[in-house]
């Protein structure tokens, strides 16, 4: 994912509405709900690591994956911060490399959506269905395709915070891809110093990411509308897969 070299300065920032301690919570509850347990588990697209951390503090054996440099910069200054020790390892998702078996999987803020090619997104799928272990539960969300449609479209939003001044553009184009086009302005004194960024998200049909998480060896257990666990509902903007693997795969 191209874009986030500079966007990793302000992403905290402008990311400030989002409640870590809550959606921790809320993943804790839906395993709870299938009676999983944890164990070792991986945060990956880990992101500057704020959810990590939150759940490393509540005691959850867990450690992070981005494919960021500059994510991961940040996310180790908050573990060590927090005076925790915890492994961040640098690597894109479809790319996945384990040096053991996990238990349980988690990937949360739509970060699959930035994988735009379907056949990279099999890949992902296929790389942590091999790495888990029986009875692994892989919980993630996704922006829904009527977000992309309907919400993100073609609009542009404004963000002014304490530190940044930040114009998300947007524009919608085929298999529901969003180009999204940052201008950053950070304040210096009485200044402001400009930055761009250009990524791409694409929201996929429900159904469609179902067969693919099949492919890959996993049961889908429920569809959730976020922060929920109402099913999901047409006009929902972000849908929480919980997905169960089948059978763990022979790695001899």
């Amino acid at each position: 994912m191209s874009g986030y070299q500079l966007f990793s300065q302000f992403y905290d920032n402008l990311t400030f509405n989002v409640d870590y301690s809550k959606r921790a919570d809320y993943i804790q509850s839906v395993l709870s709900l299938y009676g999983h347990d944890w164990g070792l588990s991986l945060d990956l697209a880990c992101g500057t690591g704020s959810l990590t951390v939150e759940l490393k503090r509540r005691g959850v054996d867990i450690f992070g994956v981005d494919g960021s440099y500059d994510m991961l910069s940040q996310a180790m200054d908050k573990a060590y911060d927090e005076g925790l020790e915890m492994l961040f390892l640098c690597q894109q998702m479809e790319n996945l490399d384990l040096y053991g078996t996990i238990d349980t999987c988690i990937c949360t803020l739509d970060s699959l959506n930035h994988i735009t090619d379907k056949a990279k997104l099999q890949r992902v799928f296929d790389r942590v269905a091999l790495f888990m272990n029986e009875d692994g539960y892989f919980v993630f969300d996704v922006n829904t395709v009527y977000k992309h449609r309907h919400i993100l479209a073609n609009n542009t939003f404004v963000y002014d915070t304490d530190k940044v001044y930040c114009v998300w553009q947007n524009s919608l184009k085929e298999n529901n891809i969003i180009n999204i086009d940052l201008d950053l302005f950070e304040r210096e004194g009485e200044t402001y110093r400009r930055y761009s960024e250009h990524f791409k998200e694409r929201a996929y049909e429900i159904d469609e990411l179902t067969e693919m998480l099949s492919q890959s060896g996993f049961e889908v257990k429920a569809v959730y509308r976020d922060m929920s666990t109402d099913p999901l509902q047409a006009d929902s903007d972000r849908a929480v897969f919980v997905a169960r693997i089948r059978e763990a795969i022979n790695r001899e």
